[in-house]
Order: structure tokens, then sequence, then C-alpha cells
């Protein structure tokens, strides 16, 4: 189905149902005896306990199953700047995602503030409501400084998905990769091509999960990423790490001999001879959406020997919504108050090992994000590594997650 055509069905739908989630109602409520069990008088008596433990509100209350999923829409999707009611559906569209695949109840929630310390401030207000909160579609370099400051003061996981959720996925595809290539990652040479909040985060993640500095280089659009004076701080830490001589060059000299080539971009960026100059058994995953920085057909024509893209008419769809609902699953079920870097990396390994335990070849390198075991194994994974990191309330591992 094409583009427009989709567009279309999606207004159509939202003019139908008007909402894409909604509350019910998970205890009775047929008599008198069942209000003043769920209403007053009984209420009082789990308000005076959470009173006592403010942890109890996790277990006695819907917060212990709630995220936030929470944008000031200046980075919506591919649209930009559009304002916080029209991030609205993306959040709402997100939120669902969160219940299908991990049985979370999401709540969509946009501000109207382009002000960073507003927004954090209205965030942390809002703490005692979630257990987990999920930032979406903000500017950078503005959303590295409020996740960091929100993760300091707040006692629940905040995680920006855009940043982070792509860098798992990411990663989990890469993994895949190896494993059909035969390379390792403390071998490859690997290019990103793309410095914002996600080209970044996927950078550090594959430097913390044993890509070599010195096999890393990082690229924008005027070539490789070097310090002129006017990058951001986590550019600037990317740079001292991967580039500490400052060099300078093209695209085309940094794909030279590359094993792996990721974009985090723009569309058609990798249509050019550079991709053939490639090693042997090349990985490209062209993740713009939603017109990727090189369609597979061509990249297959260029001699790429596994592609990835964000698209799900494509082979390995490298999407993070087999990241995030599984991830906040077995966060949330052992009462986390952080998702750390051991989590990331246990999320990313649960989805590889995933992957290569069905079909394993160039085109099959990335899990079907409909497999229904994957919210589990990922929740599994993330809730060992929360326990064993020492981020988790609950020190004994969930019943649901033992072998």
């Amino acid at each position: 189905m094409d583009t427009a055509e989709l567009k279309k069905e999606a207004i159509a739908l939202r003019k139908e149902k008007h909402q894409m989630i909604k509350t019910a109602l998970n205890a009775d409520m047929k008599n008198g005896h069942d209000l003043a069990i769920v209403y007053t008088p009984g209420v009082s008596a789990p308000c005076l306990e959470i009173k006592k433990d403010e942890d109890l509100s996790l277990e006695m209350t819907w917060r212990g199953n709630v995220v936030a999923v929470i944008s000031d829409g200046t980075r919506v999707l591919g649209l930009g700047d559009i304002g916080a009611a029209a991030a609205m559906p993306v959040m709402e569209g997100k939120s669902a995602l969160y219940k299908r695949f991990g049985n979370i109840d999401a709540i969509p929630i946009v501000l109207d503030t382009k002000d960073k310390d507003e927004f954090i401030h209205t965030v942390k207000l809002l703490e005692k409501n979630f257990a987990g909160i999920n930032l979406e579609d903000i500017s950078s370099p503005k959303c590295y400084d409020i996740e960091d400051e929100l993760k300091k003061i707040m006692n629940i996981p905040v995680f920006h998905d855009d940043q982070h959720g792509t860098a798992i996925a990411a990663l989990a595809a890469l993994l895949g990769a190896l494993k059909v290539t035969g390379k390792k990652i403390d071998e490859i040479k690997v290019v990103m091509n793309g410095a914002g909040a996600a080209g970044t985060a996927i950078a550090r993640l594959l430097l913390e999960d044993g890509v070599k500095p010195e096999n890393m280089t990082v690229l924008n659009s005027k070539g490789i990423l070097y310090d002129n004076g006017k990058r951001d701080r986590v550019q600037l830490e990317l740079i001292h790490k991967t580039n500490p001589e400052n060099k300078q060059g093209t695209f085309a000299e940094a794909v030279k001999g590359a094993d792996v080539l990721i974009g985090c971009s723009a569309p058609g960026v990798f249509n050019n001879d550079a991709i053939k100059t490639m090693a042997d058994k090349s990985i490209v995953f062209a993740m713009a959406n939603p017109v990727p920085e090189i369609m597979e057909e061509e990249a297959k024509e260029k001699g790429v020997y596994i592609y990835g893209s964000g698209r799900s008419d494509m082979h390995n769809q490298v999407n993070n919504s087999s990241v995030f609902p599984g991830l906040f699953r077995g966060a949330l079920d052992v009462r986390a108050r952080q998702i750390n870097e051991e989590m990331k990396l246990a999320a990313a390994h649960a989805l590889a090992d995933l992957a290569t335990k069905c079909q394993l070849d160039p085109d099959h390198v990335v899990v079907d994000v409909f497999d229904e075991r994957v919210p589990h194994e990922v929740a599994k994974a993330v809730a060992k590594a929360a326990i064993a990191s020492g981020v988790a309330r609950v020190t004994e591992l969930p019943e649901q997650y033992k072998d």
C-alpha cells in the first residue's frame, strides 16, 4: 500500500474512533459494597499505607503499570517542530504500542512549552503518577539536558526512546548481522552517518558493547565530525573518543574499507559508488524514514551483503517498536529506579539472540516485531540486568521470568 493511501486511512480511523487508547475498569463495580471498597470509605486504607511507604503506590495503584509518553512537539518524526497539539497523535500511537506489545498502560502527554527548565520542572511534578517516563520527539541538543537532569532528580526510569530505543534496535541488528558474516564486534570498522540524537546514541552504545573507538567514524552532512567550536556536548564527547586528532574527511573517504555503515540522516545520501568500496560482506542499515539513505535493491546492486532499514516493506526492519515495550515491561516488573547501560545492552543481546534462533541469513538478521516472544525475552533480560546492577526495588526475579 502506498504512503498516500496509508495517510488517508490514518485520518479516517481517527475520525471514526476519535482515540487510539482508552481506560477500562479493572475492579467490580456492581453494587454499593464494591463502590465502598474501590472508593470511600475503603479507599482510605491504601491511602494511609502509601503515606507510610510511597513505594507501595507502585503495587497498590495503577501507577505501577503506567508510563508517560511525553513530548513538546519540537521534533516530531520527519515533521520537525509542529507544536504540542499536533504531536499528540504520535504520543497516542506510541501509547497504543506499549499496550499492544507490553501490556503497559501508557499515557500520552504533550507540554505546551519549548523552555527546557519548564519542561523539566513539569515532568518532575508528575513523578508520583507514573512508574516510568518515555521522552519522545524533543529537539536536540535540548533533549540531552532534559533527560540527564530528569534522571538525576527522579526515582523512576526516564528514557528518551528516540535516542536509546533506536540505539538498542541498531545494536541488536548489528549483532545479528555479525553472526551471519562471522565478523567480531571488536574488529569491525563502523561508520555512523548522522550526528543527531539517534546517531550519537547508536555510536555510543556500539562503543559500549565493544566497537573500538579507533574503528568508529561519525559523520554529519558535511563529512567526518570534528570539533569546529560549534558542536554540542554529546558530539564533543564522541569526537574526543573517536576522532582525537580532529581529522576531517568526506563520506567517500570514511566509507572506504568499512564493514558497517549506519544511517540516521537523510533520504538518498548513500546513493553513490562509495558504497562499492566497503569491505567484503558489508552491512548497511539505512534508517532514515520514510525514505532511507539508499533503497534495498540499489544497495544490493552496489554489493551490500546485509541491508536493513526502518521500513516494514523491506528485509531487516530496524525498529524500536521491538525494544521499548519489553524494556519498560522488565523495568516495571522489578520496580526499577532507572534504565541503565546494563539494561540497554541486555535488551539488545536478547533481541539478537532471539533473531538468530530463527532463520539466520542476510535477509533475516532482525527479529519480527510481531513475534510474540519479543516482549517477554527483552523484559526478562532487562529485569535480570536491573536486579544484577542494583537499580531494582525487587531483588528476586519475578516468577514469570524464571526458567
